[in-house]
């Protein structure tokens, strides 16, 4: 009569040992595809960022010149700070996509390093099943 009951938990543990080693492998996978689509959507913003900031720069200059000041002194000094400025904004900015693009690529290295481990889990806790199963019956 044990035999069995002992060796549906073992099918039952193989089981849910290959389950959860394909469930982590599909995860890391979904995570590594969304580590793409951030990366991509970070290049978009990026060269919207950039485009913007050309823009105003040659308003800025267009300005100047149709003013007719000349682009020494505190107004040129005001556009350079101006252009300074954006560009400090857009690397954070860049730094920020970046570290999620970093962050979700460790998430999907850390589901597949955690796997083995969680699979060894599930078959420790069946065989002790098992073995439980095989003493009480």
């Amino acid at each position: 009569m044990a035999f069995p009951l002992v060796a549906a938990i073992v099918g039952s543990t193989m089981l849910q040992v290959v389950g959860g080693l394909n469930a982590s492998k599909a995860q890391a996978e979904e995570l590594e595809r969304q580590a793409d689509q951030e990366r991509l959507a970070a290049e978009g913003r990026e060269l919207k960022r950039q485009q913007e900031l050309n823009a105003a720069l040659a308003a800025n200059a267009v300005g100047i010149a149709a003013s007719g000041i000349k682009t020494e002194g505190s107004v040129s000094s005001i556009a350079l700070e101006n252009t300074k400025q954006t560009s400090l904004t857009g690397g954070v900015f860049g730094l920020s996509d970046r570290l999620a693009f970093a962050q979700r690529k460790r998430q999907a290295s850390n589901v597949l390093s955690a796997a083995p481990y969680q699979a060894a889990s599930t078959l420790l806790s069946g065989a002790a099943s098992a073995y439980q199963a095989s003493v009480d019956y």
